[in-house]
């Protein structure tokens, strides 16, 4: 996990959009037996990852920022600019070459050319299969392979680019300095759909409305967003329900039904 981490702090690092913490030391090293009776540990790891410390501040913060006289632009609105500079890097292909964590939970990755084909795969039905080995409701997996079945309707007119995420983007993976620069953290990146970062900024409280605003005037969305949005975040809270149960589970089923309902 730690160097799952650390290799995507340096890809948003490179990319020279948007501030990280910089890696310092990343490690490991195995810890042997220590001659103790029945002592099986031989294969066990002592693993570490020291990041630069960051005094960070919320999104939020009632500071504004004054780029010229005249102008203000707050942290959550220099956020969104700064992400779509990101989105706009040139990748060449869609997906990730290593596998990397969504929270806890294994996120499968290899490199396509087929966007919908990688997030049909490695996305919704890695979590539909998760979601069966822990038992969820069966009804909730099968209209999840329903909805994989038929998702090339929300693609007929739209073909997205080729984006470095962050892929965990919601408000507890960004902030900002106390000169208002914005900065995230403990990302899980691959290349995909930019819609897939914004999807999740409006998932589990969203972020301030300055976000949307700054991200949009250095980048339009596209139409059919708001349906997608809701097909891309099925994910996140399909991880959810696997690691958490619960409502998670609840919500899950609803975001499905209603995204087959608006196909």
């Amino acid at each position: 996990m730690f160097e799952a981490e650390a290799n995507g702090l340096r890809a948003i690092a490179n990319a020279a959009a948007i501030r990280v913490p910089k890696v310092v030391v990343l490690g490991s090293r195995a810890r042997g037996n220590d001659g103790g009776e029945n002592d099986s540990r031989d294969e066990d790891e002592h693993a570490w990852l020291v990041l630069e410390w960051l005094d960070l501040a919320p999104l939020d913060m009632d500071a504004p920022i004054d780029p010229k006289p005249g102008a203000k632009v707050t942290p959550a609105a220099r956020l969104g600019e700064a992400l779509a500079a990101q989105h706009r890097a040139p990748q060449k292909k869609f997906g990730w070459g290593r596998h990397n964590f969504i929270g806890s939970s294994p996120q499968p990755n290899v490199w396509s050319d087929d966007w919908l084909s990688f997030w049909r795969t490695h996305r919704l039905q890695a979590q539909l299969r998760l979601a069966a080995h822990k038992r969820l409701p069966s009804k909730m997996i099968d209209r999840g392979e329903r909805l994989l079945a038929d998702a090339e309707i929300l693609f007929r007119t739209y073909s997205p680019a080729k984006s470095l995420l962050h892929g965990d983007l919601w408000t507890g993976k960004a902030a900002a300095l106390a000169d208002g620069t914005p900065v995230v953290f403990d990302p899980a990146v691959y290349v995909g759909d930019r819609e897939a970062d914004l999807a999740m900024t409006e998932l589990f409280g969203g972020f301030p409305k300055d976000f949307q605003a700054g991200y949009r005037a250095a980048w339009a969305l596209d139409d059919g967003y708001s349906v997608r949005r809701n097909f891309y975040n099925i994910y996140h809270l399909l991880n959810h329900a696997n690691l958490f149960g619960g409502d998670y589970v609840r919500e899950s089923e609803k975001l499905i039904e209603r995204v087959l309902a608006e196909l």
